[in-house]
């Protein structure tokens, strides 16, 4: 299942984990955001155990945001051992972000 991330947890499951971590950033709002879900979800849950994978509502944590200069929604960030080690932004094929994963 996938991760909700906060101001409160960010740093602990983000920046600490132990595996890769694919951050999506989003709006409820969101149309492209709301067509991306679905696919983050199943990633979410085949990836389990491989990379942590979940959700950033960028109107609850605008302080993150603004912190890795996410413009445009949805934005997809990869983090390894705490850096950011790649970024898409824009709907985004299963292929690419699993991709963006495993490299």
């Amino acid at each position: 299942m996938e991760k909700k991330f906060t101001m409160e947890n960010f740093d602990a499951e983000v920046l600490k984990a132990d595996k890769p971590v694919l951050v999506d950033f989003y709006a409820d709002w969101c149309g492209p955001c709301k067509m991306m879900a679905p696919l983050v979800e199943k990633l979410a849950e085949e990836l389990d155990g491989e990379a942590v994978i979940g959700k950033l509502n960028v109107d609850d944590c605008e302080e993150i945001a603004m912190k890795y200069g996410v413009m445009n929604i949805p934005t997809l960030i990869l983090f390894k051992n705490g850096q950011e080690a790649n970024r898409v932004i824009g709907v985004q094929s299963r292929e690419v972000l699993e991709k963006m994963i495993r490299s």
